[in-house]
């Protein structure tokens, strides 16, 4: 009986500590100083957008023609994609990637979410969610960018921003990398000992895609240990618009980009210059 109860008293002291801590566990936020796009691209330039509480994010802004400094400024006819990263990521480690596969000719905008890379703040979901939407606000106030072609990509993480935009905004499209159902969902598949009801984080993707009717583009990989592909694909059956569903054959969670190659970038232009 002692044994029974030392089990017990540690299960609910586990229980109270996920419970606490899993804000800080889903959001480790990590630092690091944000690159001047102009030096490592060749083009572009930094932002800073303010929260309501003052809290600064830091971002890149990267025009149009890829290369080509301000591009067609005036001209309001190129596509804008809003990209939302990935957990553990930020501008200054993953902007090697967002050079090689983002669309050619379509403006990119990019922020380090509160608490990551440069920005300022404490890393939350209502944080990463005000992030999302001042940036969308920052796409579509540029000249050079037709607000009506307004693009949200989000991987892993990056989704749930990506869903929250594409349902409370006006969007022509939404591509979303390695998509998880929901927090209860990854709570399930990856601490099924401990109750769903513990989970006070949404991050609700399948709950989203229910009102949204834009088109959507899923790529996923086929051996992604983290977020298993049947989450992708329940993603895309809760949409209520039309889906495309990309499988990367043989790709986890974090080889994607390697995997897909040529593939992912031409998948990810069409869609967004079609």
């Amino acid at each position: 009986m002692a044994i029974v109860l030392g089990l017990a008293g540690v299960y609910v002291v586990l229980s109270v500590v996920l419970w606490a801590l899993q804000e800080k566990m889903t959001f480790p936020a990590p630092r690091a100083a944000l690159p001047d796009p102009v030096q490592t691209m060749g083009y572009g330039e930094q932002i800073e957008l303010r929260m309501q509480g003052g809290t600064r994010l830091d971002g890149w802004y990267l025009p149009p023609a890829a290369g080509g400094g301000e591009g067609r400024r005036g001209a309001a006819t190129a596509p804008g994609l809003l990209w939302f990263y990935g957990n553990g990521e930020t501008i200054g480690a993953i902007w090697p990637t967002i050079r090689d596969f983002r669309p050619p000719n379509a403006a990119l905008l990019v922020v380090d979410y509160p608490g990551y890379g440069a920005s300022g703040g404490r890393a939350t979901e209502a944080g990463m969610y005000e992030a999302a939407d001042l940036a969308y606000d920052e796409l579509r106030s540029r000249r050079d960018v037709d607000p009506r072609r307004i693009y949200a990509y989000g991987r892993s993480l990056g989704t749930a921003a990506a869903t929250h935009i594409a349902a409370t905004h006006e969007v022509a499209g939404l591509i979303l990398e390695s998509p998880f159902t929901s927090a209860r969902g990854m709570a399930a598949q990856h601490y099924r000992i401990f109750p769903r009801f513990l989970v006070h984080l949404e991050l609700d993707n399948v709950g989203r895609m229910r009102g949204i009717h834009c088109p959507t583009l899923i790529l996923h990989g086929t051996a992604d240990m983290l977020v298993p592909i049947r989450m992708g694909r329940d993603v895309a059956a809760a949409a209520a618009g039309p889906v495309e569903f990309v499988m990367i054959e043989g790709a986890g969670h974090n080889d994607t980009y390697d995997m897909g190659g040529q593939r992912y970038r031409d998948k990810i232009a069409a869609f967004v210059l079609r």
